[in-house]
């Protein structure tokens, strides 16, 4: 399973851009951040057209998530952060696929800061943190991946003292980052290039893309059970060169469901190419959605799963690179 993470910054504006990537890149999952479109105007038709079942949880114009997964329909298990029943923003969703539990997410950028926004942004990173423990006391193979709008570290950022005021780098941003980690969650994109420098967002001012200034941001959080099935992780760094672009890049890592022996890669893996896969004429059917005991069920029915679900892995490796954020 090749999963990926995408803030598509408008995804009605952007959606050529995003039909194309998938066309090159065919991830089987993928985690959409800042759809900015009300649930009306999310494009189910055309992403059902390129292959992809799709849930979706929207808003007017700021925030929206959404889970794309090929040739299936994601299962969806949560719409919306447990812990504040008055919190309105379109932040989190979550859904089983083939027997991997994946939360997508898009954390506040918290900015400016000090004031109510950065206090939003921490307030939501908390009720994160005590929900993501609780997914790992579940079991399940768990993935968080989202834009997390927080640089871990200055070795995640071009020049931190261009950004020391910005609430991305802000000791209490990071500090509850570390916290996440230290309950038992990988970060992917760090286990697999402990050494180097690899960016997911560039902002359009000043040549940032042009000249690499770039930042990490969006990050996959895996559990002790999916750790071991990593084989591979990167950046679509070529997305960002694209007219129109999105100011991130896709994130992604690639799974191996049928096994969990031999732990992650640390040499690069050739890219095999990408054979065109033909087009599901019929368009997937959105599934209904279930609430609380039927949502619990599906998420152990499909969790069981897990073993039949090898014909999905695959060991696909991409060019890894970098990426960055402004604040919304």
């Amino acid at each position: 399973m090749k999963l990926a993470t995408f803030n598509i910054n408008g995804i009605r504006s952007r959606l050529p851009a995003l039909l194309a990537w998938l066309e090159r890149e065919s991830p089987d999952v993928v985690c959409l951040q800042e759809l900015k479109a009300p649930d009306a105007g999310f494009p189910e038709a055309e992403l059902n057209h390129a292959g992809y079942g799709a849930i979706w949880h929207g808003q007017v114009s700021w925030n929206g998530v959404a889970i794309l997964a090929k040739d299936t329909q994601p299962v969806e298990t949560r719409r919306g952060l447990p812990g504040d029943p008055d919190d309105t923003h379109s932040r989190y969703i979550e859904a089983a696929v083939d027997g991997v539990l994946i939360g997508c997410l898009y954390l506040p950028n918290g900015n400016p800061q000090p004031g109510p926004k950065f206090d939003y942004k921490l307030a939501w990173f908390e009720r994160l943190i005590v929900y993501a423990k609780k997914l790992l006391d579940s079991g399940h193979p768990v993935v968080l991946a989202g834009d997390y709008n927080v640089v871990p570290t200055d070795f995640d950022i071009y020049n931190p003292r261009s950004w020391l005021k910005d609430a991305l780098l802000q000791p209490e941003s990071r500090a509850c980052y570390a916290r996440l980690l230290e309950q038992g969650w990988t970060d992917a994109l760090r286990a697999r290039f402990p050494d180097e420098q690899i960016f997911t967002f560039w902002d359009y001012f000043r040549q940032h893309w042009e000249r690499n200034s770039g930042l990490r941001i969006d990050h996959l959080l895996l559990n002790e059970t999916v750790t071991a099935m990593m084989r591979d992780a990167g950046v679509d760094r070529w997305v960002r060169g694209e007219p129109h672009a999105s100011d991130h890049a896709p994130a992604w890592v690639v799974l191996d469901l049928g096994g969990a022996a031999g732990g992650v890669k640390k040499t690069a893996v050739k890219k095999s190419a990408v054979k065109k896969t033909a087009v599901k004429k019929s368009a997937v059917k959105k599934s209904a959605v279930k609430k609380s005991a039927e949502n619990k069920s599906a998420v152990n029915e499909a969790a069981s799963g897990s073993t039949t679900a090898a014909k999905k892995s695959t060991a696909r490796s991409t060019r890894a690179a970098a990426s960055k954020k402004t604040g919304k």
